[in-house]
């Protein structure tokens, strides 16, 4: 109810919307802006098939709305801004047991300690996204994390992580504490010396790079690279080295006596970084 159907109408009207809108010719880019997804998720989903609900009734009525939004859209273009959102919502568990939610999302900022609030949430709920069998055998040895911050961040104590490290028992990903900021100095101090390259990058995660007996797996990891369409940058002993603006995608220490090879990949947001992460290892399984 709430998890399934609710997810596959929603999910339904996501894809009906963009596939509208790309009829009107917008760039996946810009349907990607307007839905607050990635161009990746957009991508995808035109090459898969619509979720089927519960009632070819109910498929009529989002199919609908997602026609009647995109019209709508088409006549104001991609570049109007939106300035508030109504959801009304009414649910019934039986008689005399009903839920209404009347609810307006107004688009305004956040004072700076929610906007803080609202990154660690986001950043739990990206963690929880992460598929622990996929990410099972890229785990370094000094285990894992993921940190993100503020696009005004510009010090360690601005970026938000996990105490300590995530680790895989039992095959799920652990994590002893809930993040918080000023928790993590090499990762914070990498995504924050990354932005000074990149400003749109605003989170990170490490993983164990590719290894052969030479040390690091160069071919598969470029042949990756390539693959993706991402730019990777050096960080010897992870001292990341940068002259200029430029994009970055990724960044490879590619180790030393005593010091674990690493990859650490980069993203726009906490649940960008996961779906990277996970098309990173797919398309790195596949080449090995």
């Amino acid at each position: 109810m709430l998890g399934d159907n609710g997810s596959k109408w929603l999910e339904r009207l996501h894809m009906q919307l963009a596939r509208e809108l790309r009829a009107a010719d917008w760039s996946q880019a810009e349907i990607a802006t307007m839905l607050g997804s990635t161009q990746s998720t957009i991508s995808r989903q035109f090459n898969r098939e619509m979720p089927e609900l519960a009632g070819t009734s109910d498929e009529m009525m989002v199919d609908g709305w997602a026609n009647e939004l995109a019209m709508a859209l088409r006549q104001f273009g991609p570049n109007v801004k939106l300035n508030k959102q109504r959801f009304v919502m009414e649910i019934a568990f039986g008689p005399g047991q009903i839920l209404k939610f009347d609810k307006s999302l107004t688009g305004m900022d956040l004072e700076s300690d929610q906007e803080e609030r609202s990154l660690l949430k986001r950043l739990e709920w990206a963690t929880s996204r992460i598929d622990a069998a996929r990410i099972n055998d890229w785990i370094p040895a000094v285990g894992m994390n993921i940190a993100s911050c503020l696009e005004q961040a510009n010090d360690n104590t601005s970026v938000a992580s996990y105490p300590g490290r995530i680790s895989l028992v039992n095959g799920r990903l652990r994590h002893h504490e809930t993040p918080s900021f000023g928790s993590s100095t090499h990762l914070a101090g990498l995504l924050i010396r990354a932005r000074e390259a990149d400003s749109s990058k605003m989170a990170i995660l490490n993983l164990a790079a590719p290894t052969n007996k030479g040390g690091v797996d160069s071919n598969v990891l470029n042949s990756t690279i390539e693959e993706l369409g991402w730019e990777m940058m050096q960080a010897p002993k992870g001292a990341l080295v940068i002259d200029g603006e430029t994009k970055i995608d990724c960044i490879i220490d590619e180790g030393a006596f005593g010091w674990e090879p690493s990859i650490y990949i980069l993203a726009h947001n906490p649940l960008e970084l996961v779906d990277r992460t996970h098309r990173f290892i797919s398309t790195m399984e596949e080449k090995t």
